[in-house]
């Protein structure tokens, strides 16, 4: 008998096991499959185009897209013009009307659709992003794909709980009440991403509104159009696919003007991610419609290494904390303190590394560790970071010149003794700069760490977790990961954004979810048919003359601190129903 219990239930678990591979494959292939067509300048590592010089001026309708690294012409785009920004604000609006309608369960199709998609044109997808923003194919895969599968992941299993109605506290005086907050989608949302990530910054916005029962519509940056084209390419296709309605998502192209109409146009909230130049713009266009914003400005991420850190771990982690997307991140680690009895040990790995480094084309050749500057003037700017504070006493230990070479590049550059008072302490450098800063104290690094006008991200390495939360939880930032860089926004439950010129908002985790509806509040009677609102008679019109000592009892009664306070109001609302006459009720005579 126990033989034949135990050979049951092993046939039972294998039973559970084969009917959840069942449910789950038959799920999978239930996911349509997307067929979208790429060009040859999209599928191709190497090709044979003219070059483009960003000196010339060109056309003010078309914008221009190039790579970067080969400076190759690769074509142009629509220059949008703000009327042609307002009306699809206007189809949007319809969309949205739509689509708020729409089950958690079609949202949730609709994002599996795109994320089948990118699992299955993982290579594609970052070939595309490498041609238009110049960044290698492995920081395409960790800066664009990883982030976001991991968002729609984390929508797909979690997203419905926290936009469902949730539950609130009554209060002791309302204690019959059944309040709740219900999220309800906003209807329009606009979006300005730059040039950085042009697929993550994309999907990223996308796949939270519309999870949410929104439209969006989002304007790429002039710096990185051309991949564009591809990526609403199947965008398009998977709203088909899902049942959406075909202008739930739109991708403006264009300049200023057509970000400016985007902001003023109309829509029910704008993301902005970007400079805080720009930002404070995009401020002002949206105090005119009094459209709310969400502000993930500029980063200058401290790195705080203590002298008893694991370097051999450190160093890899800084290294792509420093170089990823040859420093353009907003996130992206900037400033690197680093305890002096480590230091020179934390120099000689690291230099050692970076004159390792392979910079070059991301596509047609070996495989590179840096990439080119996605933005036009980026590298003669970090040029001039760097000549200013070597000539105020920085020193260069790796890279510091731009290349005699073609394409927009500058190389990872190691700088140590950078102080106050050179432009590089306060402006964001947004390249591949690893600015080293030695310390004494923790109260020190503190000081120096907060010593910036920006707080996006903050990192602490020490062997002493507690130590590192302690130092972590003084930086003055937005997100802080201990004995890591930046992994936060891994965790895409958590909210993303920053403090002081780093902006305000969140546009992540459960907080950025719930910022893209319209948060209601709602109370009624949990028990109608025991106990309902209703005004009590000494409040009724006319009112009695005991009104005002009814009203002071109630709350004596209610929000008393002790039984004795709680005591004399009871007897106070009694006197008032049963003895009112006993009340002086403050009038005077004649009254």
């Amino acid at each position: 008998n126990q033989s034949a219990f135990l050979l049951y239930s092993v046939l039972s678990i294998i039973g559970v096991v084969a009917l959840y591979i069942l449910i789950d494959v038959i799920s999978t292939y239930r996911i349509p499959t997307l067929s979208v067509p790429m060009t040859r300048d999209e599928s191709e590592d190497v090709l044979d185009k003219g070059k483009y010089d960003p000196s010339k001026p060109v056309d003010k309708d078309i914008v221009p897209c190039y790579d970067p690294a080969t400076m190759q012409l690769l074509g142009h785009v629509p220059a949008m013009s703000p009327n042609e920004v307002k009306d699809m604000i206007a189809k949007s609006k319809a969309a949205a009307k739509e689509w708020r309608k729409s089950s958690f369960a079609q949202r949730r199709k609709l994002l599996r659709i795109l994320l089948k998609f990118i699992i299955e044109n993982q290579d594609a997808i970052c070939r595309v992003s490498a041609r238009d923003s110049g960044k290698p194919m492995l920081d395409a895969i960790l800066g664009e794909v990883i982030v976001t599968c991991e968002k729609i992941h984390w929508l797909c299993n979690e997203g419905e709980q926290w936009l469902k109605p949730e539950k609130r506290s009554a209060g002791i005086m309302s204690f019959y009440k059944s309040p709740r907050v219900e999220y309800h989608p906003m209807g329009v949302i606009g979006a300005i991403v730059p040039w950085n990530y042009p697929f993550h910054n994309v999907l990223n916005p996308l796949t939270a509104a519309v999870f949410a029962g929104n439209s969006i519509i989002i304007k790429v940056s002039e710096y990185a159009s051309w991949s564009a084209g591809y990526y609403g390419r199947f965008i398009s296709a998977a709203l088909q696919a899902a049942g959406a309605p075909p202008d739930l998502v739109q991708i403006v192209t264009g300049y200023g003007e057509a970000g400016h109409a985007l902001v003023t146009g109309g829509v029910d909230k704008v993301i902005f991610v970007g400079s805080t130049v720009v930002g404070k713009k995009v401020m002002v266009a949206a105090a005119e419609t009094l459209t709310p914003v969400v502000m993930e400005l500029g980063g200058k991420d401290a790195v705080v290494v203590c002298e008893d850190a694991n370097l051999n771990t450190v160093v890899q982690v800084a290294l792509k904390a420093a170089f990823l997307n040859c420093g353009q991140n907003c996130a992206g680690g900037e400033r690197f303190f680093v305890h002096n009895k480590v230091l020179d040990k934390y120099l000689g790995l690291v230099v050692g590394a970076v004159n390792k480094m392979r910079q070059g084309p991301a596509l047609g050749g070996g495989t590179i560790d840096a990439g080119a500057m996605c933005m036009p003037g980026a590298a003669q700017k970090i040029q001039s970071l760097v000549d200013d504070a070597v000539s105020k006493g920085a020193k260069v230990l790796a890279g510091g010149m731009i290349p005699d070479r073609e394409g927009q590049f500058y190389p990872p550059t190691v700088l140590l003794g950078i102080k106050r008072g050179m432009k590089i302490w306060e402006e964001e450098v947004f390249g591949p700069i690893m600015s080293v800063i030695g310390w004494d104290t923790d109260e020190e690094v503190i000081a120096l760490a907060n010593d910036c006008p920006f707080g996006l991200g903050s990192n602490v390495f020490a062997s002493s977790q507690a130590r590192a939360r302690r130092i972590a939880s003084q930086l003055e930032a937005g997100m802080s990961s201990i004995n890591d860089f930046a992994t936060t926004y891994m965790c895409q439950s958590l909210p993303f954004g920053g403090v002081k010129h780093s902006g305000f908002d969140r546009f992540a985790g459960i907080e950025g979810l719930r910022g893209l509806c319209v948060p209601k509040a709602v109370a009624e009677d949990s028990m109608p048919w025991l106990m309902k609102s209703t005004i009590p008679p000494p409040w009724q019109v006319p009112v009695s003359d005991v009104a005002v000592p009814f009203g002071t009892s109630l709350v004596t009664m209610f929000y008393g601190p002790g039984l004795l306070y709680k005591v004399r109001g009871l007897f106070g609302l009694a006197q008032c129903f049963l003895a009112p006459g006993t009340i002086k009720s403050g009038k005077k005579k004649g009254e």
